[in-house]
């Protein structure tokens, strides 16, 4: 029997408010989350904040709209007055969307329109692709600050200056950077806009628009080279991140009209590593910009900034590692050929990260190093484990085969390999998942063991169709992908924990 005690559907994980996960304890409610099913969707109390909009938010957004007037409009609050801007030009080129104008009262910034579906939609998927929702933190205080509640919640917070404190830290991971080259961002996706499109506007100024997505990239990242590319054209996927000559020949192909190249190292969800160093070279023989995200084993377990153009990172992954801050950073490699430019850029278009949120992620950012070296002590057993179950059909990890030389070449220490696996099954998902006791929700890097069905939730209108699911077999993806993220508890339990499902 397990020791894992299951967490209700909708809870949030870890129990705070500002919980960044929540508990979808069987596939039923995965799937009921994904279709908006009332009979689940009543059950949540919480979301992944750039996907559902934070109770507190929801709260203060009610409340404003009452106060000015708004009914009969959706209101959208924001990370900024410059965010509200932004996301009213975007629906305004929409000639569909009426209505559409800045919120701009009380402190609080946002943004109003006509509440068809349509509009609903694309405003809440741009918002959610580049990270420009209110956050947490500062929609609880602005709650408190016009008196609609009474507190703020208790919690650990760093004493002193809380930007220059994780500037500070990362500078330890970040050889030949100063300070003046990390920027905070109120979630990595922010972080990852800013950069793509202070280095996208760089060089279509040069002529040069045409940018390649190398694998099978996170969902809101493919998201932003498919919506912010100049056409539809402009927009390339090459699948197989180890044909180095067929990329080479792409770049050829591509000329003067090659901006730039986005990957993840290792990727998410199935956990490639392609030879970095042969790929930054590529990209300056063809002065292309090099933009890297290393958030699935973390900016403090492989080295990249030497390589890369931007490095681009969620520190809500390992680094706020209980699990409660959305936040990310934008880290420009001052040796780059465009450093100064691209920091500049960076700079005028990233949000800030909200100071409570920063407080927040200052107090538990000295526990990163620790905490990967606890969550990778257990990573290879529970590959061993997995492979070598009979019910198992694949396994992904920073060390598979197919991945571990290039890997070892970027890692910080030979067992730095981050806590992610991946892996699929011999039969069905849905007994396996809804059996185990482990917390099943979004997200991962935290001190909590997380496990999803990865594709159901970042591409569920994949999965959900037959021309879908033949879409992501050709990638090499099975759409019944589990994607399981270690945590800081016995390796023995979770193990433990998996056995006992997989019976």
């Amino acid at each position: 029997m397990s020791v894992f005690t299951p967490i209700p559907l909708g809870q949030p994980i870890p129990a705070s408010p500002h919980g960044v996960s929540c508990s979808l304890p069987t596939m039923h409610a995965v799937r009921g989350y994904e279709e908006k099913d009332p009979a689940v969707v009543k059950h949540l109390t919480s979301g992944y904040p750039r996907f559902v909009v934070h109770p507190f938010a929801r709260q203060l957004g009610e409340a404003l709209a009452a106060r000015h007037g708004l009914a009969g409009q959706k209101l959208w609050l924001t990370s900024s007055a410059r965010m509200a801007a932004k996301t009213a030009a975007y629906l305004g080129t929409d000639p569909t969307i009426a209505g559409v104008a800045v919120f701009q009262q009380d402190g609080v910034d946002g943004v109003v329109h006509a509440p068809t579906p349509e509009a609903t939609a694309k405003a809440k998927s741009f918002l959610q692709n580049i990270g420009g929702f209110l956050s947490s933190r500062e929609a609880e205080d602005d709650l408190v600050r016009l008196g609609l509640k009474t507190r703020a919640y208790a919690e650990m917070q760093f004493s002193g200056d809380a930007p220059t404190k994780i500037r500070h830290s990362l500078l330890k991971v970040l050889p030949g950077a100063h300070k003046h080259d990390i920027f905070l961002a109120p979630s990595g996706m922010n972080a990852v806009y800013s950069a793509f499109r202070a280095a996208a506007d760089l060089q279509a100024a040069r002529g040069r628009t045409v940018w390649i997505q190398l694998g099978w990239l996170y969902l809101d990242t493919i998201a932003i080279l498919k919506k912010f590319t100049a056409t539809p054209g402009d927009y390339v996927h090459f699948p197989n991140v180890f044909d180095r000559a067929g990329l080479e020949k792409l770049f050829i192909q591509q000329g003067q009209r090659l901006a730039g190249l986005v990957t993840e190292i290792p990727t998410n969800p199935l956990i490639q590593t392609p030879d970095v160093a042969s790929l930054a070279d590529l990209c300056r023989r063809h002065s292309a910009r090099l933009i890297l995200d290393p958030s699935v084993a973390s900016i403090y377990s492989v080295n990249l900034l030497p390589h890369a153009d931007v490095l681009v990172s969620s520190l809500t992954k390992y680094t706020a590692s209980e699990g409660d801050v959305i936040a990310g950073v934008a880290v420009v490699n001052p040796a780059g050929p465009d450093a100064g430019e691209l920091r500049t850029r960076i700079e005028a278009e990233i949000e800030p990260l909200y100071p409570r949120d920063a407080g927040r992620l200052a107090a538990q950012i000295d526990q990163t190093e620790n905490l990967l070296t606890e969550i990778t002590a257990s990573v290879p057993k529970v590959v061993e484990f997995l492979s070598q179950h009979p019910k198992v059909k694949e396994v992904f990890w920073a060390l598979q085969p197919n991945s571990k030389t290039n890997f070892t070449k970027i890692a910080r220490r030979a067992d730095s390999t981050g806590g992610m696996i991946s892996f699929s099954l011999k039969g069905e998902l849905a007994p396996f998942y809804d059996r185990l006791r482990l917390a099943k929700g979004p997200s991962f890097g935290m001190k909590t063991t997380l496990i999803c069905p990865f594709m159901f939730l970042a591409h569920y209108d994949l999965v959900s169709t037959a021309a879908g699911r033949a879409e992501l077999l050709a990638s090499g993806i099975d759409p019944n992908l589990l994607r399981l993220c270690l945590g800081v508890e016995p390796v023995e339990d979770i193990i433990a924990a998996l056995a006992e499902a997989l019976e």
